[in-house]
């Protein structure tokens, strides 16, 4: 009865639609396409040939296989700070060392794992380099001190940052603050990158595509009740939910009724790394308080900041240092709603005529947002975006777009004490909207002692993708340095002898910084946990394939 009182209401809305009465697609701004765009289509035309190669290589073939006998390979990883970081260059390096990047089509993140990727691929050709030289890059920064990034010097700099982003006519949020302070933990100076440098990265197909995750949420709604998946590519930002997509270049202009009204520069990379992981962004008060080791030393710097700022520079904007960083700009921060606001490209665009078809859509669920289309996102005046750890603590949805038909997810999770509930989590989500997904089943013995890797498969259907998923765990590393290679000596015993999660590890979400053996220690086990499960991704892999012919004939 809902949906049918919300449809009655929206019949005028739909008669409006702009792409009702005649317009043309192609004559907006905004690419309105459930479509991959031109941009990745043609990376992956050309990405084939280089996974067509790699497999023949892997797998003993005799010959290469065809262009739709290639299985679709994505890696997925999830959130956690620096430790899903540190992980994540691991499990590369893992990859790597097996000779398996090649195999990849699609590189996706969410928070934490987001600050890997955006780091390696400021490198064009970063799969086909040693990857030991950015991970040596990646040590110096984890291991360093935080504190330069709370500095007197680096204050003045967010407030100077902060007041451009706001002459520009940019709403600024905490969000926009920890993108900056993030700058600094990755880069410890001024980063000028943007998302479409990485273009060249994948023009040749020279390495897997990436993606970076975010939510859409609306402020007065839990994110455990309403959130819509977002995608960040080196060509466009947009949700494949409304088939809305706009050029990574106008991300932050202003767009009305699917045409660009008010363009803007381009947002440098650290602003959306703030997005990106913004869980942190409400905890800025802790984060300080884990890097820095006296409060005072803090408050004497700020002090020192505010006395060296330009007060005509500032627009007499007040720094209360008494609450920290959730009053550090009140007068810019109106609250410590932590999500980035931005102007929303799809406003004025009626995108839900026959939404309720849409498996996107939870519209049969009454009391989901999704049954009420006057108050579907198009019609909202910001996009709220924000972690995607707030719904699933790992981009699976992004990866699972029909559009981009992936047959073998690599799951790496980094998720602190929940080795599996980033599946059960993916599970609840396609089975909503409809979408082929391994049923998950996992032992209470798997549940109190994690193994390294799980295969999850269905039989039965071709179209379900192959999840082979790997908990972060210190399982047999602790025995063995190498697959098959036993430690030997007290210090390799030691050095394998470590915890992953608990109170006594060091790789807390809100740890910013480790000790350099904290760091050798969790890169080692991510590395060592992907080379000593070589067969079972080769097993993957071999099984891809065969369904991706199955799947080829019964479309044909």
């Amino acid at each position: 009865q809902i949906l049918f009182i919300s449809l009655f209401f929206a019949i005028p809305i739909l008669l409006c639609s702009p792409l009702a009465c005649g317009s043309s697609s192609q004559d907006l701004d905004v690419r309105i396409s459930f479509d991959l765009c031109r941009g990745e289509r043609e990376f992956l035309d050309m990405r084939k040939k280089i996974v067509s190669h790699a497999l023949k290589k892997t797998l003993g073939l005799p010959e290469e296989p065809k262009k739709d006998e290639i299985p679709v390979v994505a890696v997925v990883g999830s959130g956690g700070g620096m430790r899903a970081m540190t992980a994540f260059y691991g499990n590369l390096s893992g990859l790597q060392q097996l000779d398996l990047l090649d195999i990849l089509m699609y590189m996706c993140g969410v928070s934490g794992s987001t600050w890997c990727l955006s780091k390696i691929y400021k490198d064009p050709h970063w799969s086909h380099n040693d990857l030991q030289d950015a991970i040596s890059v990646a040590r110096k920064l984890v291991t360093s001190s935080k504190v330069g990034a709370f500095s007197a010097e680096r204050l003045v700099y967010y407030f100077q940052q902060l007041v451009l982003l706001e002459k520009e006519g940019r709403k600024v949020t905490l969000t926009d603050l920890w993108g900056l302070i993030i700058e600094y933990f990755l880069q410890q100076k001024q980063d000028p990158s943007k998302l479409s440098d990485q273009q060249s990265a994948v023009r040749w197909g020279q390495n897997p595509f990436p993606i970076y995750a975010a939510v859409n949420v609306k402020p007065n709604i839990s994110s455990h009740e309403f959130t819509e998946w977002c995608e960040f590519t080196p060509y466009e930002f947009g949700t494949h939910k409304y088939g809305a997509f706009i050029r990574i270049e106008d991300f932050g202009s202003e767009f009305f009724s699917g045409l660009l009204l008010g363009k803007r520069l381009e947002p440098r990379i650290c602003f959306l790394q703030g997005i990106w992981a913004s869980a942190f962004a409400a905890n800025l008060d802790e984060i300080w308080e884990e890097v820095i080791s006296s409060k005072v030393g803090f408050l004497e710097s700020l002090k020192d900041a505010i006395k060296t700022l330009d007060p005509l520079q500032l627009e007499r904007r007040m720094v209360m240092p008494g609450g920290a960083f959730s009053h550090l700009f009140q007068d810019i921060f109106k609250s410590r709603f932590s999500a980035g606001e931005n102007i929303n490209f799809m406003r004025g665009l009626y995108l839900h005529r026959d939404y309720v078809d849409a498996k996107e859509f939870v519209a049969w669920k009454g009391t989901h947002q999704d049954a009420f289309p006057n108050q579907l996102t198009p019609m909202e005046h910001s996009l709220y975006l924000i972690d995607g750890v707030f719904s699933i603590n790992s981009p699976f949805p992004l990866v699972l777009q029909p559009e981009r038909d992936v047959d073998v997810i690599l799951s790496f999770n980094y998720s602190w004490e929940a080795p599996f509930e980033v599946l059960h989590q993916a599970q609840k989500y396609c089975e909503e909207r409809e979408i082929p997904f391994p049923h998950i089943v996992v032992s209470e013995t798997d549940k109190q002692k994690p193994k390294e890797c799980y295969m999850f498969v269905d039989d039965h259907n071709p179209k379900v993708p192959i999840v082979l998923h790997f908990p972060l765990v210190n399982n047999t590393f602790q025995k063995y340095k190498a697959p098959g290679v036993e430690r030997e000596t007290e210090d390799e015993k030691s050095f394998g002898n470590f915890p992953v999660e608990g109170e006594k590890s060091p790789y807390h979400s809100m740890n910013f910084t480790y000790q350099p053996n904290e760091f050798d220690r969790l890169l080692e086990l991510s590395r060592y946990n992907i080379m000593n499960n070589k067969e079972a991704i080769l097993k993957a892999l071999a099984l891809g394939m065969k369904r991706r012919v199955l799947k080829n004939a019964k479309r044909n």
